[in-house]
């Protein structure tokens, strides 16, 4: 087994193990949460390049609840039309189409909101406020009706996006959560939110439709990570997405001779205890990495964030043994947070 045997999830059948995670386009949508051709060409090009499944990036389920005021959007039927190209563009190449919906919840970007609401308040931020039950009922009602316009795009299934301090991460780590009724408490009560998300889910759209999490492998330490990782399959999700729980995680000690970082470390620690299908990213990059994780059982797929963007064609050349042009770790950060023109390797004539 290596990184092009193909995966089933949920009935559907991946043509290999290589993802392509949701890494947003920053400056490319508008205000209104629209995308555009740029987005399309894009998830068109990676997917030619031969990822077996693309994960559109983090589209927002309310317009107050975004990092930043050109994210995508899912809030509005208007969303759907741009949407469906993007769906249809990925699986006119032979990938499956997941996209990822997301709200930002407690980092909700200040310029959007008049508070960023989770679901306890942070004394460190001067405009959070922790959310009453009747606007959690009101957020589950826009997780469910975002997946719904998902399906009706075309998209194969959705990505919950519970890493990253985000809302859902917020809910689910002890770190953050301190509220003392139904949501909060056991690590059943603060996954409660995700649970009425999936069975929305689940009650609504056909079956066939594929349920991702996302999970901070952290939250806030590795074995609240095993412990949250063991509910969300009872729940129904169909893999997981194991990724950092921001700056509340608490990252455990790489063992000796473990030859990639601890997020990595923590997605095979995950695997050990489910029995979906487990993604593993960040810094991964080269196909004999990927490779080493897959074939020996450490994981079930590999997502490749940056290497992928430097070269679309990543998961062609894997198979044909040919060059990568790999992403050269621009420090201090990474300039597509600017935007991906910025990138040194961004191919402009893709998009021309």
């Amino acid at each position: 087994m290596d990184i092009f045997t193909p995966i089933q999830i949920n009935g559907i059948t991946i043509k290999n193990r290589v993802v392509l995670p949701p890494i947003v386009n920053f400056g490319w949508g508008d205000k209104e949460g629209f995308a555009n051709n740029k987005h399309v060409v894009h998830y068109k090009r990676i997917a030619k390049g031969g990822a077996g499944l693309i994960i559109v990036e983090a589209t927002c389920v309310q317009p107050h609840g975004r990092i930043f005021s050109y994210q995508l959007g899912l809030w509005d039927d208007s969303h759907i039309d741009k949407l469906a190209e993007i769906a249809q563009a990925i699986k006119s190449q032979g990938a499956v189409a997941l996209i990822q919906i997301h709200h930002a919840g407690l980092l909700t970007h200040k310029r959007l909101c008049k508070f960023a609401y989770g679901p306890s308040i942070d004394n460190e931020k001067e405009y959070s406020a922790e959310m009453s039950k009747e606007q959690i009922i009101q957020l589950r009602n826009d997780f469910i009706q975002a997946a719904q316009r998902a399906y009706q795009a075309g998209f194969d299934g959705v990505e919950l996006h519970g890493a990253h301090g985000y809302l859902l991460n917020q809910f689910a780590t002890s770190a953050i959560n301190h509220r003392t009724d139904s949501y909060g408490g056991s690590h059943e009560n603060r996954l409660r939110l995700a649970k009425e998300i999936i069975d929305g889910i689940k009650s609504t759209i056909p079956e066939s439709f594929i349920i991702g999490y996302r999970i901070a492998g952290c939250s806030p330490t590795l074995d609240d990570g095993v412990a949250i990782s063991k509910l969300l399959e009872q729940y129904g999700v169909h893999y997981l997405h194991v990724s950092h729980g921001g700056t509340t995680g608490i990252k455990p000690e790489l063992p000796a001779r473990f030859d990639f970082n601890q997020i990595v470390y923590m997605g095979t620690q995950i695997k050990k205890h489910v029995n979906i299908p487990v993604i593993a990213v960040n810094q991964i990059k080269t196909p004999e990495r990927a490779n080493l994780l897959v074939s020996q059982g450490l994981v079930d797929m590999v997502a490749i964030g940056r290497d992928m963007l430097t070269d679309p064609d990543w998961a062609a050349k894997a198979q044909n043994n040919e060059a990568i042009n790999l992403c050269v770790d621009c420090q201090p950060r990474c300039k597509r947070f600017t935007k991906p023109e910025s990138c040194s390797l961004f191919d402009e004539s893709i998009y021309s």
